[in-house]
């Protein structure tokens, strides 16, 4: 497995320390993004554009934070217990310190397909990297997590509001929203808190950027949303860095929408 890293021997192990999958762009890479501004060192993944992680790390690293991007599929499960057992070496080569601070679970895709018409194979894809995926990464890096870790499950307002298509996306969701809860009360005798943060619409390439790119479908939602506007990815990088931040300590087992008010 390769990796693409940024090293700094200067950096102490005392700086907080966050794994973001799907960190190469959109929402992941805001995350990453604000997390670092905010005095975060940053483990990302990508799935296949190894060229955007690198311009994500060299990012990071102009911020003065250190990074480290690696390859993983998450709806490869089969592949995370290797990614457990190689982690800690890694952390400690670039960061100094073999524990994590911060599991943002946020790798995923969707599909538009109407109920009556969604395959068994994108059902099947759905679930393995929404729900499957997100169970057994977070099961596989539990142990790695510091005491008084977070984690931050990224779900959608889908879960809330319906639209035609979005079935088995939305119903993948809604799992990882319950299984927030249970995380929260099975890691909290360790202090680690568990919240999901779901987004609203946002313009970026999610869905082939149908809000991003469609006029009318643009229009359309900035027309329901209190803020009168489409949310952008750094709405969401904000967020996940405020739920991540010391004075959100207490917030725990909880669902937390970011999407402006749309369709109240």
């Amino acid at each position: 497995m390769s990796a693409t890293h940024a090293t700094s021997s200067s950096v102490p192990p005392t700086h907080l320390l966050a794994f973001i999958t799907g960190g190469s762009r959109g929402l992941g890479r805001a995350a990453a993004l604000h997390l670092a501004r905010a005095g975060w060192d940053i483990v990302l993944t990508y799935r296949s554009r190894e060229d955007l992680a690198r311009e994500v790390v060299a990012e990071i690293r102009t911020l003065g934070r250190a990074a480290l991007a690696l390859p993983l599929d998450t709806a490869r499960t089969a592949a995370f217990p290797a990614l457990a057992a190689s982690l800690p070496a890694r952390l400690r080569d670039t960061f100094g310190r073999d524990r994590l601070d911060a599991l943002v679970n946020n790798a995923g895709t969707g599909i538009d397909a109407p109920f009556l018409e969604t395959t068994e194979a994108q059902f099947d894809q759905m679930m393995e990297v929404h729900l499957k995926g997100v169970f057994f990464l977070t099961q596989a890096l539990a142990p790695l997590l510091a005491d008084d870790a977070r984690i931050l499950n990224i779900s959608s307002g889908l879960t809330r509001f319906s639209f035609p298509g979005k079935a088995a996306y939305a119903m993948m969701k809604g799992g990882v929203e319950v299984l927030t809860r249970y995380l929260a009360k099975e890691l909290g005798p360790r202090g680690i808190r568990v919240n999901v943060l779901a987004p609203g619409a946002i313009a970026t390439d999610f869905g082939g950027g149908v809000v991003r790119d469609d006029p009318e479908v643009h229009a359309a939602i900035a027309g329901g949303t209190a803020l009168g506007r489409v949310g952008e990815a750094d709405d969401i990088g904000g967020a996940v860095a405020a739920l991540l931040a010391p004075g959100s300590a207490w917030i725990n087992g909880q669902r937390i929408e970011a999407s402006g008010g749309m369709l109240l």
